[in-house]
């Protein structure tokens, strides 16, 4: 986040890197097992995490502290992401739910039911009323978080959608296959438009640039590829 990385580690831990000085400031010890994931808020002043723990984590950066331990889900808390300009986080866990924190009260505001496999992924668009998540089955949902309802699901295939990346429009979706593929959807209809092809290996990571001019993805087959979008 500007002059600051946080990173998230299967030894548990969460550290947070400068930029400037090449080294490490700050390492958490809170979570007991590996810790998938860990997300700036937008201010700059937070970082939540997420973990095989079924736990969430709220970290406060300058009071160097864990603020908050968020609990709730029964089995690992695979993704997060913030609801831009809230304090809420969503989560993303193999109890196959979807689910909406405030942070000010550490309470459970929403969950989402309709994914029938573990949850992957979730991530929220820039006007901050979607919700959208994957599946080990290859299922992507879209969500309204106002109105907590389901907007829309896309089949992608037998094989799970590890990552998703959306455009600042919300229109287009990029999804991140273990079939090696990446999948591109369209927000407006809910169609599946094509299947990237190139990788040999699963699709671990996919994401548009800031300015959506391109997008890059990282596999299993040890590389990563830069796509005109």
């Amino acid at each position: 986040f500007g002059s600051h990385l946080a990173t998230s580690s299967g030894d548990n831990t969460i550290k947070i890197w400068e930029f400037s000085q090449a080294r490490c400031n700050q390492t958490y010890h809170d979570h007991t097992q590996s810790v998938w994931s860990c997300k700036f808020h937008y201010t700059g002043d937070f970082v939540a995490s997420c973990s095989m723990d079924h736990t969430i984590r709220l970290y406060d950066l300058i009071a160097n502290k864990c603020r908050q331990t968020l609990r709730g889900h029964v089995d690992s808390v695979n993704s997060i992401c913030w609801q831009p300009y809230t304090a809420n986080i969503c989560s993303a866990s193999g109890d196959k739910t979807l689910s909406v924190w405030d942070c000010r009260t550490g309470l459970c505001v929403q969950t989402l039911y309709g994914h029938t496999n573990s949850c992957n992924h979730v991530i929220a668009t820039n006007q901050g009323n979607t919700l959208i998540s994957s599946d080990a089955d290859g299922i992507v949902k879209v969500w309204d978080i106002r109105m907590v309802t389901e907007l829309g699901s896309i089949e992608t295939g037998q094989y799970p959608v590890n990552k998703l990346s959306v455009d600042r429009g919300g229109h287009r979706l990029l999804g991140a296959s273990d079939d090696g593929t990446i999948k591109v959807i369209n927000l407006d209809d809910f169609t599946l438009l094509t299947s990237l092809t190139g990788h040999d290996g699963p699709v671990q990571a996919v994401t548009f640039s800031p300015n959506d001019a391109f997008f890059v993805s990282g596999s299993s087959d040890c590389t990563y590829k830069v796509w005109g979008a």
